[in-house]
């Protein structure tokens, strides 16, 4: 499987961040339009009706502030995870969230836990430690950049700030691992060299031999090619004379 098959671009890779994006914000719309508060369809933890929140909860959240700093890196991570692991990008997605918010339930606070946070945190988790695991080098390329750009997130899954969910966040981190540990994926094959051969030998490399045993270079003299001498050979027939005879 080739580098171009393997990833593309596609209309799912587009479609569905923009889906994602749309239906947060909408909901907020509503929320503000209509004057009323979802708050109470988030998780709360170790409570029954708290379940739903695992659902809903990824599509609520408590202000503009808190709906645009998670607009941007939901769209980011997705269209990522969607290029480079299609194979597996709506299994991360769906059972993120479903992990991830169970999770939240079952260490969270007695508070309403909303956001679309913890999904995030599963995607960064994912995508970074996917990637290190493979050591496929665009891969492992994608993981360093999710760590120079969102690397500060790992400082939120500790109780550190008042009003955030510390717990999702850690629930979507620890989910994020799991999946990058259990979730397989297609690689593209790798063009190996002839000293990356099994059986490569180095005695019958003609680039070596131009070594001696310790790495100095030997020279070699050319070798002139010596011309051979033309010579002229005469060869001469005698034929008998019929009037001498």
């Amino acid at each position: 499987m080739t580098d171009q098959n393997q990833f593309r671009f596609s209309n799912t890779v587009i479609a569905v961040p923009i889906v994602l994006v749309l239906v947060i914000w909408t909901v907020f719309l509503i929320e503000i339009r209509l004057g009323i508060n979802f708050n109470k369809f988030g998780i709360l933890p170790r409570t029954i009706v708290g379940l739903r929140g695992i659902l809903f909860s990824p599509f609520i959240h408590s202000s503009a502030e808190h709906l645009y700093n998670n607009t941007i890196p939901l769209a980011v991570l997705t269209t990522s995870l969607l290029y480079f692991y299609r194979e597996i990008a709506f299994k991360v997605l769906f059972y993120g969230v479903l992990l991830s918010g169970f999770l939240t339930w079952g260490i969270g606070r007695e508070s309403y836990h909303i956001g679309a946070s913890g999904l995030i945190y599963v995607l960064a988790s994912f995508i970074f430690f996917k990637g290190i695991f493979t050591k496929y080098y665009r891969l492992v390329a994608l993981s360093l950049i999710v760590v120079f750009i969102y690397g500060s997130m790992l400082w939120y899954i500790f109780p550190i700030k008042d009003g955030i969910s510390w717990e999702g966040h850690l629930g979507g981190f620890l989910t994020g691992i799991l999946f990058a540990l259990i979730y397989n994926v297609s690689l593209p094959e790798q063009k190996k060299y002839e000293w990356e051969r099994d059986d490569y030998n180095e005695e019958e490399d003609e680039f070596l031999k131009h070594f001696d045993e310790n790495g100095n270079f030997i020279e070699k003299e050319p070798e002139h090619e010596i011309e051979a001498e033309s010579t002229i050979n005469y060869t001469y027939h005698y034929v008998k004379n019929k009037e001498t005879e």
